[in-house]
Order: structure tokens, then sequence, then C-alpha cells
């Protein structure tokens, strides 16, 4: 017996029409967190947790070890840096192309610039 027919016949011998079940809105945390944190305004908060976390792969090991990135704000990754000598390396060498890496992997409106300090 499909479901319109039984419907049909349960409602003329109800004389009511059969109440509708609410469809199954289950969905898994890792679907609502998202939208919900960009409902409360910490977007920029998510992207600021993804990106520290994957700081090691981007980088390499060596410099995720003496380095780590301390906040995300208007687009600008800061990056603390344990080393002068790393600090140098860093902003005069490896910037461009670690940039590239954060750009390519969260887009350019997430990340225009990345500024390092020592300390």
């Amino acid at each position: 017996m499909t479901r319109s027919l039984r419907a049909a016949v349960i409602a003329e011998w109800r004389g009511l029409p059969e109440p509708k079940r609410p469809r199954d809105q289950f969905r898994s945390a890792a679907e609502l967190v998202p939208s919900l944190m960009q409902r409360l305004g910490l977007k920029e908060r998510l992207q600021e947790s993804e990106v520290i976390d994957a700081w090691a792969n981007i980088v390499g090991e060596f410099i995720a070890a003496h380095s780590a990135p301390v906040a995300l704000r208007e687009g600008v990754l800061y990056v603390r840096v344990l080393q002068p000598a790393l600090h140098y390396e860093l902003e005069q060498v490896s910037k461009i192309d670690i940039l590239r890496k954060l750009k390519r992997r969260f887009g350019g409106k997430v990340i225009r610039d990345v500024r390092f300090r020592v300390g």
C-alpha cells in the first residue's frame, strides 16, 4: 500500500487528515559548527584556528618548531618567531612563498599579508 493511499484511507476512516510527521533534521556537529560560528560573528576566529592548525603543514617542521601564528586580524596573519636570524630569513626570503601557499589554501580574502615578529 502506498503512503498516499494509506493516508487517504486513514483520513477517510478517521474523518480527519493524518497529521504530518516532521522530517528528520539530524545534522552532524561538523556541519553545524561553521554555520553557527558565522551566525554568531565568529567566522574570523574559525578561520584563525584553521590557519594555526595548518601552519606546520604549510611552512614545514623546522620553521613551525621555531615560530607560531599568534592572530589573524583583518586578513593579516601575525607570526611570532623565536630567533632574529629566522625572522630575517622569513621576512626577506620566504615570506612570498609562505604567503602564496597560505593564499592558495585559504584564499586571498582570508589572508592578505603575513607579518613576523621576534618574541
